[in-house]
């Protein structure tokens, strides 16, 4: 059959080309569907634009004439209907054939075992011929198990051949990847189906054990009870319930050694024994809670462990002999835990009743182990040494940094600026020694005492200040302890030694009269009559006489000499100021007189901070005062002048 040539062109040799008008170049159809399931059919073959079918007869008699069998009949027989076609994917889908195996693996770095054998499940798929291999999980078994072998088609050989199910049967090694696989057995499922595809299947072998895990399942102590113990039954009724004991380690016999307190627990479920520490506050040691954790101590061993040392004695139930028991702790009583001597003086109530109730022991009585506090020392003074007072020497043997004494704050508000004055005169063997006359001074505020000799022209001394401000101790008064000079100790005639030297008191002024007179109940009535005897026998020479001084004395004073020495020992301080000092005390004096009143001359004094309580300066007021409880100012303030 001739194709019509296209576009009227004879189909002959040179006049056949492309149509160039075709644009479907579509490929023809080799796939299917009968009953819901791919196949293949075969291609049509089209030739000068019309299809020809290489196989003119239609796929039904093609199906027709394979399934046609020849019969002597002279008419054909109804043919069976085919049945559905149904694809390998589908008919073997869920199926899979199960191998139990094992593999032997080499442990080259165990003392214990060399070879491990594991265990493993082979899976062969139908639907796809793939295998899987698993292993199963063994709880804390350390080795990574389960999945071995993700499932794959595994190579059978070097030629690229693949495992199938034909060749997989009981007792047969199967080399995967290196490692060989003995199969032993298989599921029912899988002979069934081996048995059914006319393959004979071996019979089924035992599984080989691994000798390390056996060796595992034996028991690693074989304990030998007796028949009337039980262990279980001591534990639900003794558990929780724990005796304890308080006691010392007394380790003061070695150096630096010293009692510390523990705490014994004694855990009747088990017969356990634990020790623990006792820390207090600040007591400088780590805060490690247990001593000796709890575990079953020994109390005897057998004969060969006895001097063993005791830090590295692994201590077996062969090494001893007698196990610590309740039996072995009571109140009163040393126990000896692993070398340490350990007294128990007290123990719970619980712990009590539990004695009373299970062995028939009395009512234990706590034992005092309180540290008795050592006898108080007394602390004595070092003998004094002379140097100073003796309460401000004793301030260094009371701390490391000596403070000063504390004053008695009252005294000095109520006693400040009062002064007793007293005129003494010097007994000595020197006759130039024996003319001398000195004024002493006794503040009452401090119960100190300074010594003045005035100056007088032409005597050969310097005069000035004879003795600092000090404490002066009566002669023959304990060294320790002194007993030091007072008001009451001066009267007129009295004798007083000072640090070697001799004063004999002749005057004083009358505010020591009226000072002993108010506070008559404080000193003795004989110093108070021996003052007022000699203002009694004393007669006024003239109106303008000081009643702080002595009148005949006064007129002895050079009082240009005194202010030369005052501007001479005031001339680098701040007090020579004469103009200010000399408008404040003319403000005062209104009358033009040259006087002022005592208390208003003090006042000023003190607004200036002038040194009132100098010696000289005390000297120049006594020569400055008048009678009448007035002071001329003029000569004082000269003593103040550039």
């Amino acid at each position: 059959m001739v194709s019509k040539p296209v576009h009227g062109l004879p189909l002959l040799p040179g006049f056949s080309f492309s149509d160039p008008t075709k644009t479907n170049f579509h490929r023809n159809q080799t796939l299917g569907y009968r009953n819901g399931f791919a196949y293949t059919r075969l291609p049509t073959v089209g030739v000068g634009g019309d299809r020809l079918h290489v196989n003119q007869l239609s796929q039904a008699d093609l199906d027709e004439l394979a399934n046609k069998r020849p019969t002597l009949t002279f008419e054909e027989p109804k043919q069976v209907p085919p049945s559905d076609f149904i694809p390998a994917h589908v008919a073997f889908d869920k199926k899979v054939l199960k191998f139990d195996a094992y593999f032997q693996e080499d442990v080259p770095l165990s003392t214990e075992e060399h070879y491990r054998i594991r265990k493993v499940a082979i899976y062969y798929y139908l639907e796809d011929d793939s295998v899987s291999v698993m292993e199963p999980i063994v709880e804390n078994s350390g080795i990574p198990q389960g999945k071995f072998i993700k499932r794959q088609r595994l190579p059978k050989n070097d030629r690229g051949d693949h495992y199938h199910w034909k060749d997989l049967n009981r007792g047969i090694n199967l080399t995967i990847y290196g490692k060989t696989f003995h199969v032993v057995d298989c599921d029912p499922f899988t002979k069934v189906f081996l048995e059914s595809q006319g393959i004979e299947v071996n019979p089924p072998e035992k599984m080989a054990l691994d000798p390390y895990t056996e060796h595992r399942k034996k028991p690693l102590r074989i304990y030998v009870t007796p028949s009337d113990f039980d262990q279980f039954k001591q534990f639900l009724t003794f558990d929780k319930k724990v005796l304890r004991f308080y006691s010392i380690w007394d380790d003061t016999d070695s150096m630096f050694g010293e009692s510390r307190a523990y705490i014994i627990h004694y855990y009747l479920a088990d017969d356990t024994v634990e020790v623990r520490e006792v820390h207090e506050r600040n007591d400088g040691r780590d805060p490690f809670p247990v001593l000796v954790k709890r575990q079953r101590l020994p109390k005897v061993l057998v004969g060969n462990s006895k001097d063993f040392p005791r830090c590295v004695l692994e201590v077996s139930e062969q090494d001893v002999k007698e196990w610590f028991t309740a039996k072995d702790f009571a109140v009163g009583q040393p126990v000896t835990i692993l070398g340490r001597t350990f007294f128990i003086y007290d123990c719970d109530k619980f712990t009590r009743e539990f004695y009373r109730d299970k062995f028939g022991f009395p009512e234990f009585s706590a034992i005092d182990v309180s540290k008795k506090p050592p006898p108080a020392i007394k602390q004595e003074l070092p003998p004094y040494n002379g140097f100073g007072l003796v309460e401000d020497s004793a301030q260094n043997c009371f701390a490391l940094i000596p403070k000063p004494l504390k004053k008695d704050v009252i005294k000095m508000l109520t006693d400040d600026h009062k002064v007793l004055r007293y005129m003494a005169v010097l007994e000595s063997p020197i006759p130039e020694d024996r003319g001398r006359h000195f004024i002493i001074s006794y503040y009452l505020a401090t119960e100190m005492i300074t010594i003045f000799e005035p100056p007088v022209r032409n005597s050969g001394f310097f005069g000035g200040k004879y003795l600092g401000k000090t404490k002066i101790a009566k002669p023959g008064s304990c060294v320790d302890k002194p007993t030091f000079y007072g008001p009451g100790d001066f009267f007129i005639g009295a004798l007083i030694e000072v640090f070697g030297h001799r004063f004999i008191i002749q005057d004083a002024d009358e505010y020591v009269l009226k000072y002993l007179e108010s506070n008559a109940k404080d000193y003795p009535p004989s110093t108070i009559l021996s003052f007022k005897n000699h203002f009694l026998k004393q007669q006024p020479t003239t109106q303008e006489s000081d009643s702080g001084l002595i009148e005949d004395h006064k007129e002895k004073k050079d009082i240009e000499t005194l202010i030369k020495e005052i501007q001479e020992r005031l001339k680098n301080s701040d007090f020579l100021l004469e103009g200010p000092i000399r408008e404040a005390f003319q403000i005062l004096d209104k009358d033009k007189t040259g006087y002022v009143d005592r208390e208003k001359f003090f006042g000023i004094c003190k607004n200036f901070n002038l040194p009132v309580d100098d010696c000289l300066i005390n000297q120049l007021i006594r020569m400055c005062s008048s009678g009448e409880g007035k002071i001329n100012y003029y000569n004082f303030i000269r003593a103040f002048s550039q």
